[in-house]
């Protein structure tokens, strides 16, 4: 790479670098494994392709001891990595859904959506929402069918989940529900949300004061999605004109869960509060770690607070 192309035009820290070419170096998420048995927690995972005309694919995990006719819950995972890195194959995120199944006793798809810029907003949303519609065609007769949801899923225990930009997704998803068809061939039972990846123009709570991160956040956001709404766009802002009501999400459960040193908490915690109050007919659940900061558990999956995490998790999946 030449001195000129190789001058960097914009850095999306910690994600990516775009260069003045127009080519892109990803920074986040670029060790990749692959499926198979892992045996620290005795899960079993592969990469499955659910869609081939658009090639939407997965990785979908289940404990390797599951008999029939034993049926499990499903959680339908969403990355995060601001809607431009990471991969169900990244490392940390693989490592992370190895420790979920184990401790849940759970069947998990992670969906491997479209990322920024290469496929634009709203691609991620219409890949996530193409799977969850594939998941729902599991109790139909025919089709393209996963054997691991056929004989080992209960369809009527489906939970989304997600960290940063997943829990957003997870969102969005829970509200398109309410308004297609697919409530009628599906029972969203909850959705876990880690870390929410919630944005605004006018700063709240933390973002007042730390006006770094809130650059930050900011460009990121307006490079994944440029638009004449900015960080007020509905997408990433929940409460502006525009945004559906959240008393339209189609779960029965909601967790909500922060962590105290990172700049999306507030954002998190509103999300909560107005949950609470917004007139939706489910439970809202919260959790605030202390002293970590964004997606730790998944950068730091083995420490003890990463592990209460999970377990936290675990436990919204059971009841």
């Amino acid at each position: 790479m030449s001195s000129i192309t190789s001058e960097v035009a914009l850095d999306l820290f910690p994600f990516l670098q775009v260069y003045k070419d127009g080519t892109l170096k990803r920074l986040a998420g670029v060790e990749v494994v692959p499926p198979g048995l892992d045996p620290e927690t005795n899960v079993l995972s592969k990469d499955i392709l659910i869609l081939p005309k658009t090639g939407v694919s997965a990785r979908i995990y289940r404990p390797n001891l599951v008999t029939e006719p034993q049926k499990l819950p499903l959680v339908v995972y969403f990355h995060g990595g601001a809607f431009c890195a990471a991969s169900p194959a990244s490392l940390e995120y693989h490592t992370s859904l190895n420790k979920l199944v184990a401790e849940a006793n759970i069947i998990a798809l992670s969906v491997d959506y479209s990322l920024v810029p290469e496929h634009p907003l709203p691609t991620a949303y219409e890949d996530s929402w193409a799977a969850l519609q594939w998941v729902a065609s599991h109790k139909e007769e025919n089709g393209n069918h996963e054997a691991w949801i056929k004989d080992y899923v209960e369809l009527d225990e489906v939970f989304l989940t997600g960290d940063s930009s997943g829990a957003n997704i997870a969102h969005h998803l829970a509200l398109r529900i309410k308004e297609s068809n697919l409530s009628y061939k599906m029972k969203i039972a909850g959705i876990g949300m880690i870390h929410p990846y919630f944005w605004g123009t006018n700063p709240i709570g933390s973002e007042v004061t730390d006006q770094f991160r809130k650059e930050l956040v900011d460009k990121w956001w307006l490079y994944v999605c440029p638009s004449d709404k900015g960080c007020d766009d509905p997408l990433i802002n929940p409460f502006v004109d525009g945004s559906s009501d959240l008393a339209n999400l189609a779960c029965d459960r909601i967790l909500v869960i922060v962590a105290e040193k990172d700049i999306l908490r507030d954002r998190g915690k509103l999300y909560y509060d107005k949950l609470v109050k917004s007139g939706w007919k489910g439970k809202a659940e919260f959790m605030e770690t202390e002293g970590e900061d964004h997606v730790f558990h998944i950068f730091h999956p083995d420490c003890a607070k990463a592990k209460s995490l999970i377990q936290r998790l675990a436990s919204f999946f059971k009841m």
